[in-house]
């Protein structure tokens, strides 16, 4: 997912993983409105090219997907010849696409979780929290689980922005353990340290 800065007209991005390999789903978020519902498997957004641009190099495009947002907008693209159940969905200001899943329940279930997340004033990174718990609760894919991961990139870090679960008998949930545990440390080193503290802390290191 890629939000939009309105204030340096970038586009920053989330990302979320149910499953390795094409069965991977990627939830992108922007700041602002877009166009709201389902797009069938094969269909690209007729009033710009970016999703050919984003699979240069990928060929054949009939087994590719491509997802995003950038400043100007979305774009979704689901090759007819993926593995299926395959298809995407353009939400409000959203993406959420995938392959080798159980069935289409796990997009809408997604979308609908990373939505009611975020009307209900959750940070970024729980709303794709959730929209992860729930395409897992649907069925997810159909392979089964190996690793789940949650990414935020932002101007304002935090230790909960970047998780990875290998190898768990319940990944989703170990996830969740995880990131409700860092959070709360967070709070308690923004409590003892302050604002600066935190941000000293939460910051990218190499």
């Amino acid at each position: 997912m890629f939000p939009l800065d309105s204030r340096r007209r970038c586009a920053r991005y989330s990302t979320l993983t149910l499953a390795g390999d094409q069965g991977g789903l990627r939830l992108a978020a922007r700041g602002r409105a877009g166009p709201v519902g389902p797009a069938p498997a094969g269909s690209l957004p007729g009033r710009r090219s970016d999703g050919a641009r984003a699979r240069k190099g990928n060929s054949p495009r009939e087994i590719r997907q491509a997802h995003g947002m950038d400043a100007d907008g979305a774009f979704c693209h689901t090759g007819v010849n993926c593995e299926p159940w395959c298809g995407h969905q353009e939400g409000n200001g959203f993406t959420v696409a995938g392959n080798m899943l159980v069935g289409p329940q796990v997009i809408q279930a997604m979308a609908e979780a990373f939505e009611a997340g975020r009307s209900g004033g959750r940070e970024l990174s729980e709303c794709l929290l959730l929209a992860l718990e729930a395409g897992q609760a649907a069925g997810g894919d159909k392979r089964g689980k190996q690793w789940a991961t949650l990414l935020v990139a932002s101007s304002d870090p935090r230790g909960y922005h970047n998780l990875r679960v290998d190898d768990h008998a319940d990944l989703v949930a170990e996830l969740r353990r995880v990131y409700d545990h860092v959070v709360q440390h967070s709070l308690r080193i923004e409590r003892e340290y302050g604002p600066e503290g935190l941000r000293l802390f939460s910051r990218v290191k190499y």
